[in-house]
């Protein structure tokens, strides 16, 4: 086959000319040396390593006609395969979307549940703390008049428990007065 120098291997295949230069260096892509000492590399080593661009082939000439279809159908079924697995990721990614639309939705109906338990709780609270103080209102003058009256009658049962510990203090524990008691009871 045909040999090409550096300048012309990095536009067969696509790659910078140092990215060229640097295989030959590391002995990756080999090379031989034309009569004036320069190094020049055989286009099948280049496909080898680094494959060869079809555009660029087609503008040199000769080999592309040749090559051509069937480059063209194993470009056609790389294409149609990737074309496939695009469709998938994108079928999966929908898929992804819609489930996480529904786990959305849930959250959402779950936090508007939540809010209205806590507003009608709050709600509740407030009834029930009107209704007491409504109570407490009703409530107050009779409980009033009942502290009042209480006051009175144990003020009275203090009197009397004074003037009954006035009479025990008065009493005889003297065996005689005992005896008085048992002749009153008889009698």
């Amino acid at each position: 086959m045909a040999k090409v120098g550096a300048q012309r291997a990095a536009v067969l295949t696509g790659k910078s000319k140092s990215t060229i230069q640097r295989a030959m260096n590391s002995g990756k892509l080999s090379y031989s040396l034309d009569q004036n000492d320069r190094r020049v590399i055989d286009v099948s080593e280049l496909e080898r390593v680094f494959g060869i661009k079809p555009e660029s082939l087609q503008a040199g000439g000769a080999s592309a006609p040749s090559s051509s279809p069937v480059n063209s159908d194993i470009e056609k079924e790389r294409l149609a395969l990737e074309i496939k697995l695009l469709e998938l990721r994108l079928e999966n990614a929908q898929e992804q979307i819609e489930d996480l639309r529904g786990q959305r939705d849930k959250w959402e109906n779950q936090a508007n549940q939540v809010l209205l338990t806590t507003q009608h709780t709050h709600k509740q609270i407030e009834d029930l703390r009107a209704e007491i103080r409504e109570m407490d209102e009703k409530i107050k003058p009779k409980r009033n008049a009942a502290q009042g009256s209480s006051e009175k009658s144990s003020s009275a049962q203090s009197v009397k428990k004074i003037s009954a510990g006035n009479q025990n203090a008065n009493t005889n524990n003297s065996p005689a007065s005992r005896f008085m008691f048992w002749k009153k009871a008889k009698a």
